[in-house]
């Protein structure tokens, strides 16, 4: 019997709507056998996901996913098997979160001098224990009825070149690389083929990331074809790095991809996630 799992999960602590409990519990009606919880620059949800996870015989893969900045590109590094107590990462971490303060402070004044009200301890009154990104002013507005939808706020107000849009302070992908290193796990390149690169640019980049350590590519995700699998299948086995692979579940934020398939055509093999974790034990 082929078991599934989902390396590539969000929660409410990051931009997902659901409870790392709830996750837990989905994961079991979709037949997975694990899940990684990949907060953005947090791992506040990894203790209760763990919890809700024992007994339930679903392996929780504590995890993190960090946004750097190459070549003035947002680019993602997922941590997988990470020790989510490790001091370093938990320094960096506070670190990122000070940065993400200040950008949601800036984010909060410029609304609501443009006559869209809005402060952030109202927004941590709505959304407790989250750490509040872009998508928590969208839903804010959203629900209180002054945005239509969620695409209407990335296109019109805080996506990036719109008015109240605040540019955010990154981690470079050595460091994050370095970061999840000092934290026991592996360090994945996210969605590769989400930053429109050619594919001599992405080789290059995926060339130069190797220099830092990394570790493996997500070679399945959500949006990708057949063929498009088969190309980040490839460009692994040339560079002898790791397969890993999830649908990026945000829960209603982004309501057509679902937890382990995505949309509908994801399956990724639980050896992936076996592979992955001797690779780390190797190291240690």
């Amino acid at each position: 019997m082929t078991h599934w799992i989902d390396l590539h999960v969000h929660s409410c602590f990051s931009d997902g709507t659901c409870t790392p409990g709830q996750l837990i519990r989905l994961a079991g009606a979709k037949g997975l056998s694990a899940i990684a919880l990949t907060d953005h620059d947090t791992v506040a949800g990894i203790p209760e996901a763990i919890s809700a996870a024992s007994g339930s015989g679903i392996e929780l893969v504590p995890g993190i996913e960090m946004s750097c900045l190459y070549y003035e590109k947002d680019i993602h590094i997922v941590g997988l098997l990470i020790d989510y107590k490790n001091p370093s990462l938990l320094r960096s971490i506070h670190h990122y979160q000070d940065n993400r303060e200040k950008r949601n402070e800036i984010m909060a004044e410029k609304l609501t001098e443009g006559g869209f009200s809005v402060t952030v301890p109202e927004l941590k009154q709505q959304f407790p224990g989250a750490t509040l990104t872009r998508a928590h002013f969208a839903r804010f507005f959203v629900d209180k009825g002054v945005w239509n939808n969620k695409n209407e706020a990335f296109d019109r107000y805080i996506g990036e070149g719109c008015p109240y849009y605040v540019e955010k302070a990154y981690v470079s992908p050595d460091e994050a690389i370095d970061v999840i290193h000092k934290a026991g796990g592996a360090a994945i390149l996210a969605h590769p083929l989400l930053y429109h690169m050619t594919d001599q640019e992405l080789e290059i980049m995926v060339t130069h990331l190797k220099t830092f350590g990394l570790d493996g590519i997500e070679t399945m995700y959500s949006t990708y074809s057949e063929a498009q699998q088969l190309s980040m299948l490839h460009l692994a086995a040339a560079h002898h790095l790791l397969k890993s692979g999830g649908s990026d579940f945000h829960g209603a934020n982004k309501p057509d991809i679902s937890l382990g398939v995505g949309y509908g055509r994801l399956r990724v093999p639980a050896s992936y996630l076996h592979i992955i974790k001797e690779y780390t034990q190797e190291k240690i």
